[in-house]
């Protein structure tokens, strides 16, 4: 984590005045809002049929949530399930939504490739409607149980998922 001013950096981001560094649901639900408007970036330019920047928006949209989804499946998700004493539940769920999600980006970054406009929409739309519902989940329910759970690791883990490269 490096320091500039009021600001902390992050990862691939950085946040006004530290707030990320404070709960698991300041840090998470800012980089979903982060890979949110990355997301919304390729989408446009992608409309546009602006194929190099719809390449580069996306290239950095799917950076962004591999390493979201690196950050929760190797630090947080492992950490909750151990205090929790099993593997199933809500982290199981959210796992398989992150496969699912995987599955469109790869195809989205074909149809990037394809310049296949249709194609690419329509996975758009779908990826969308998937996490919204997917963030809600995690940002109502996985994050808080998370914030008081791992209360006592949560520095450590917010540090080391900071540093988390993407898959």
């Amino acid at each position: 984590m490096a320091r500039r001013g009021d600001e902390v950096y992050l990862g691939l981001h950085h946040v006004p005045g530290g707030i990320a560094m404070e709960s698991f649901l300041a840090y998470l639900s800012t980089d979903h809002q982060r890979c949110d408007d990355l997301f919304a970036e390729a989408e446009t330019a992608a409309g546009r049929r602006d194929w190099a920047g719809a390449a580069d928006k996306f290239q950095a949209f799917r950076a962004a949530m591999l390493r979201h989804l690196e950050a929760e499946e190797s630090l947080l998700f492992p950490a909750f399930e151990a205090r929790l004493g099993h593997t199933g539940g809500p982290t199981r769920v959210m796992c398989n939504e992150h496969a699912q999600m995987r599955d469109l980006l790869d195809s989205m970054a074909d149809s990037v490739a394809a310049r296949d406009e249709a194609e690419y929409q329509g996975l758009a739309e779908t990826l969308l409607w998937l996490m919204r519902q997917h963030n809600v989940k995690e940002e109502q329910i996985l994050y808080p149980m998370s914030d008081q759970m791992l209360a006592d690791a949560r520095a450590d883990l917010l540090e080391r998922m900071a540093a988390v490269s993407p898959a």
